[in-house]
């Protein structure tokens, strides 16, 4: 037994000198490495002490190349550092370094390793869809997988272009834009059909055949045979003034006019080519803008501007060779591509994406003619938008130094979080939190809290700022527990009320021991007048700053944003409130048979008095159904 216990103690402390004894890292523990690799292809993963991932890279020969690293000097600064970091290394094997190019782009888009090029806006692009799995075709904005049977035209650079482009799309082809349910209850026409935005299928207005006719036109346009829709209407315009069917001549008139408003809104259109993307990179004071223009049948179809997160040593190719392979991780490839730069893995990038395309792809750096006409359009886009980033940070930086010596701080702050609530005389409260930080607004980060708290009195606006504050900082004490350093924690708060608000918000920091964190409450002026308003501090007497005062302005803004977001949190709780009945409650009547009993009945009230034999009449609502949706009225009357 003493045995027993004499080795617990000596393996016990053998660990704790283990956790104490400086971590391992560097060439030592690459080198270590180099006995078992193969000169296969394959991924690499360098680990740092924490367990975190530094950075991934792909190689043709996994053992040449984790053999560059176990070298002495000849590295770049960063390459340098990297290798000093690095505590651990792991490896997957690949068939070739095609496939070895594709996995490592999807392993830096989800592990975003600190030294590596990352592209940080991941956002879907939008896309034009023609549903087709209704005998009247609608026309929609389409987000995410494509599950839903039909056309898919795009993508599109945003959803305004979209937007715009189906708004324009109904006047010339006037397909619907409503959803099955909505065109399934119409008894008469809705006012997109009064305002020449729809042929009214749902009433029968025009017939299944001649909606078809459209449906094929509007096809056609978006699959880039403009000039044969142009054609055909103009031929439709001629044949109705013959007739001296006026009117009908002069919405053909109109039509075209819409069509011509699309194409001349699209700017640039090639003509050697149908489908392409255009990549121009450019950089300037130790940041890389990445411009993409989409062109597909042979239109413009909007631009985007990317702001990868890259080591400041690196080239504009070296960005925009790591960014490429991530933006089609999860994205459709066009047939080609056309870069500003010649970048080290052009071939091995179209042979990859290839492989992923299942057809041939062309990567190309264009010399002459119309191609290199617009990769010099979008490097031009390029130099602007990062011009345009580089003076917002310089302004934004100032702003923020000086947001730090208005509220007596010692550094400059980060991350700052705005808060406010939301509710009509306690009706549906929200709870709302943005951040701001040197880059502006960070949308991603923003955060609405639905108030839980049901012994709250209606409109009690420091209780529903205790909840919020509470849940708040509880999950990142929690976070910081669980995971030490993983919490991302603000350098200010900013709380839209007075001396009540800012209490109530330090009564739950000091209940939760957090402490030294800036807490500033912002009261609006006489009148809520902009410009006067006034601000509270622990500490400090309240005070006001001078009306000019560029501060004032940019927290204006910042208690602005989070005004607008908790009132749009506010708005779609309350509107999907409308909405409900209580029907929604009663388990298995989804939306259809929600649809079809206030459709029998009238309403909601209707259908709770109804009886069973009412109930077994109605379509799709089955006798066992019929019984539960009584007993579940009856029962909770």
């Amino acid at each position: 037994m003493p045995a027993k216990s004499s080795n617990t103690e000596a393996a016990a402390a053998a660990a704790n000198a283990d956790r104490l004894a400086p971590a391992r890292t560097g060439v030592t523990v690459i080198a270590r490495h180099l006995k078992t690799l193969p000169n296969s292809p394959g991924v690499y993963r360098m680990i740092g002490a924490e367990g975190d991932v530094l950075y991934v890279g792909k190689a043709h020969s996994l053992k040449k190349r984790v053999q560059s690293y176990a070298r002495l000097g000849g590295h770049t600064n960063r390459i340098a550092r990297m290798i000093a970091a690095t505590a651990d290394m792991e490896f997957v094997t690949t068939p070739t370094e095609t496939e070895a190019l594709l996995l490592e782009a999807n392993l830096i888009k989800r592990l975003k390793p600190r030294f590596n090029v990352i592209m940080r806006d991941d956002k879907s692009f939008p896309y034009i869809l023609i549903a087709r799995d209704h005998p009247a075709p609608q026309i929609v904005k389409h987000r995410g997988a494509r599950k839903r049977g039909g056309d898919y035209f795009g993508p599109f650079a945003s959803a305004g272009a979209v937007n715009r482009t189906i708004n324009t799309l109904q006047r010339v082809f006037l397909l619907r834009s409503c959803t099955d349910s909505y065109y399934e209850a119409r008894s008469r026409p809705c006012l997109l059909y009064q305002i020449k935005r729809c042929s009214a299928p749902c009433t029968g207005e025009i017939s299944r055949e001649e909606y078809a006719g459209l449906v094929e036109d509007a096809s056609e346009f978006l699959t880039g045979k403009s000039d044969r829709v142009k054609h055909h209407l103009h031929a439709l315009m001629e044949k109705a003034s013959d007739a001296l069917d006026f009117e009908r001549a002069a919405s053909y008139r109109d039509r075209l006019a819409a069509l011509a408003q699309i194409q001349a809104h699209q700017g640039i259109n090639p003509r050697t080519f149908a489908e392409a993307d255009v990549f121009a990179a450019h950089t300037q004071g130790g940041q890389t803008c990445i411009q993409v223009f989409f062109f597909r049948t042979g239109q413009n179809w909007g631009n985007r501007a990317y702001f990868p997160r890259a080591d400041k040593s690196l080239g504009p190719d070296e960005v925009l060779d790591a960014f490429i392979a991530q933006f089609y991780d999860d994205r459709p490839v066009p047939k080609l591509l056309l870069l500003s730069h010649d970048v080290a893995g052009r071939k091995l990038l179209a042979e990859a994406l290839g492989i992923k395309a299942e057809r041939k792809i062309a990567v190309l750096v264009p010399q002459r003619g119309e191609k290199r006409e617009l990769v010099e359009h979008a490097a031009a886009n390029a130099r602007e938008a990062l011009g345009r980033r580089l003076a917002e940070s310089a302004s934004q930086r100032k702003l923020l130094e000086g947001v730090a010596e208005t509220f007596g701080m010692d550094d400059m702050p980060e991350r700052i979080e705005v808060y406010d609530n939301s509710h009509i005389q306690g009706a549906h409260p929200v709870g709302a939190m943005i951040v701001a930080g040197p880059e502006g607004f960070e949308k991603n980060s923003y955060r609405k809290f639905n108030i839980r708290n049901k012994e709250l009195a209606p409109g009690d606006d420091f209780g529903m700022m205790r909840e919020v504050l509470t849940r708040r900082f509880s999950r990142l004490l929690k976070d910081d527990a669980e995971d030490a350093g993983s919490a991302v924690w603000p350098d200010l708060l900013l709380i839209d009320g007075g001396a009540g608000q800012l209490s109530a918000a330090h009564d739950v920091l000091d209940e939760l021991g957090v402490d030294a964190l800036p807490v500033v409450g912002i009261a609006k002026g006489p009148d809520r007048d902009a410009g006067r308003e006034r601000f509270f501090m622990r500490g400090r007497d309240n005070f006001m700053l001078p009306p000019r005062d560029p501060v004032l302005y940019f927290v204006q803004r910042l208690r602005d944003e989070a005004h607008r977001f908790a009132i749009g949190a506010h708005r779609a709780k309350r509107k999907k409130a409308i909405g409900s009945t209580p029907l929604d409650d009663i388990p298995g009547v989804g939306p259809a048979r929600k649809r079809a009993l206030l459709k029998y009945f009238g309403s909601a009230k209707a259908a709770s008095r109804a009886g069973l034999t009412d109930l077994r009449a109605v379509d799709g609502i089955s006798a066992q159904m019929a019984q539960t949706i009584y007993d579940y009225f009856h029962e909770k009357n």
